[in-house]
């Protein structure tokens, strides 16, 4: 499964990417906005957008992006590991 991660902490990014990976899930972490982000998003199975760390301008093009195609979006308040880990649990156990 394709995982896109929108915000969170920049510190952060390497232990999003082991906790994907353990999940069975190849993960594109975008903290910061640095250009169009429509153009390198992709069409991942999941996308994640952390809420607090992400600008307002930011959530909205990818969630309009993720809408355009399809995406199922989950909205995570904490950009912390644990709720990341949750929410990839929850996701796993609904398909499997």
């Amino acid at each position: 499964m394709s995982v896109t991660i929108i915000g969170g902490n920049e510190c952060m990014v390497c232990q999003y990417e082991k906790i994907c990976r353990e999940h069975g899930c190849k993960a594109k972490i975008f903290v910061k906005e640095r250009g169009c982000i429509k153009k390198k998003m992709g069409c991942p199975d999941l996308m994640i957008i952390f809420v607090n760390t992400v600008s307002h301008k930011m959530a909205i093009s990818a969630a309009a992006e993720a809408r355009r195609n399809g995406v199922r979006v989950e909205r995570i308040h904490s950009s912390s590991c644990a709720a990341l880990e949750g929410v990839l649990r929850d996701i796993g156990g609904k398909q499997g």
